[in-house]
């Protein structure tokens, strides 16, 4: 009886154990590290890709004047601020003139002065002209009388000097009066040259704009040419993106651009291309456009950040695939295939691509093959596959 027991008691464990085995292989081949590696695949379909870039900007001005003096000196009054609108030729701010006013003045003194040092040497010299005009009379004269033996020639030739010294003076008024008006003329330039100083102390605006920052305030100094104010055209402003350089195929003056601000993304904006800087970042490695508005938006804020993508030119029709489905192995770039069960890698030329993931194949496929676009892990020509709707619900 104990026996019978024993017996059926050893049974049942090894039945008990072929089943802890069995399920042991079992869950081994299904989740284990023999399991079928779980694949998603796409088929290899011809279509038309509608290419485009991306890339980060920021609203920049195309057009800003920094608004300052043209020498060293105390900021006297500031009569905007930022954000202000102003007009072409507006007085923005002014600096202390410091004696340009008195200098300005006795310049205007000495001019008046000049003035009266012309009329009193072109007197001068008229009374010289008509001295020298009665001298030449009188040697006319006395030479007459002279040939006729009337007077001496002792008296025509005291005549004839004195119409020389007449003669004489008459140069000298002249070149009084020649002096006395290049000296007022000296004066003349000083005094404009001082009246544009002081008109350079009232820094006007060049056009009409927006002040963007204020530098200095009332009692500061500043030197030659550093800001007091800053002023930009809002009509000027455009958007400095960024794109990188390995995806910039197709960048070009003119194309059509989406531009999403930050403070509205959902909100998108047209605008297109209209330079192209000739300097990239080699640093960062990416390639500077600047993207004007078709139309400027209201509200818009200087160095807020926006989203650019620009739309290229529609492809043919090409084979295309998911940007995913592309490996490369041994420095070769192509696709997995999955051929009954197992992948097969092919390599492949691409074209361009799209934002939303596809990218056209020039070379390698001939269509209807089924690409391993995602696998749970790595896969080899060796792999068994196992194709699911998606990786994420076949691991719940």
């Amino acid at each position: 009886m104990n026996l019978a027991i024993f017996r059926s008691r050893s049974f049942g464990l090894i039945v008990l154990a072929l089943g802890l085995l069995l399920a042991f292989a079992f869950v081994v081949l299904r989740a284990g590290p023999l399991a079928p590696t779980q694949v998603t695949v796409n088929p290899v379909k011809e279509g038309k890709l509608t290419p485009a870039l991306f890339g980060i900007g920021t609203i920049e001005a195309r057009r800003a004047y920094l608004i300052g003096p043209t020498t060293a000196g105390r900021v006297l009054r500031v009569l905007v601020d930022v954000g202000d609108t102003v007009k072409a030729g507006q007085l923005l701010a002014e600096m202390d003139p410091v004696d340009l006013d008195e200098r300005i003045a006795a310049l205007d003194a000495s001019l008046a002065r000049a003035g009266s040092t012309i009329a009193a040497s072109d007197a001068q010299r008229r009374d010289a002209q008509a001295r020298n005009q009665l001298a030449g009379m009188n040697v006319k004269r006395y030479q007459d009388l002279g040939e006729k033996r009337f007077v001496s020639s002792s008296a025509v030739e005291a005549k004839q000097q004195e119409a020389v010294s007449a003669q004489a003076g008459v140069s000298a008024a002249e070149a009084n009066l020649a002096a006395a008006r290049q000296d007022s003329l000296r004066l003349g330039a000083e005094r404009d040259g001082l009246r544009q100083q002081r008109g350079n102390v009232r820094l006007l605006a060049p056009t009409d704009g927006i002040v963007t920052t204020r530098d200095a305030e009332p009692g500061s100094t500043v030197v030659a040419g550093q800001a007091v104010l800053k002023l930009i055209e809002p009509a000027s402003l455009w958007v400095k993106t960024r794109f990188d350089q390995g995806r910039s195929a197709g960048l070009a003056l003119g194309l059509p651009a989406e531009i999403a601000l930050r403070s509205n993304p959902s909100r998108l904006l047209a605008g297109k291309v209209v330079r192209l800087d000739l300097v990239s970042d080699s640093v960062t490695e990416e390639r500077i456009a600047q993207i004007a508005f078709d139309t400027l938006p209201t509200g818009i804020s200087v160095g807020e950040l926006a989203e650019v993508t620009l739309k290229l030119p529609t492809t043919q029709a090409r084979f295309v695939v998911p940007n995913a489905s592309l490996k490369r192995l041994n420095d070769q770039l192509g696709v997995w295939l999955y051929q009954e069960g197992k992948a097969k890698f092919v390599a492949v030329k691409t074209g361009q691509s799209s934002l939303d993931g596809q990218v056209e194949i020039l070379d390698g496929l001939s269509g209807g093959e089924q690409v391993i676009v995602h696998s749970a892990k790595e896969i080899s020509a060796n792999s068994r596959l196992k194709i699911v709707e998606s990786l994420a619900e076949a691991g719940k």
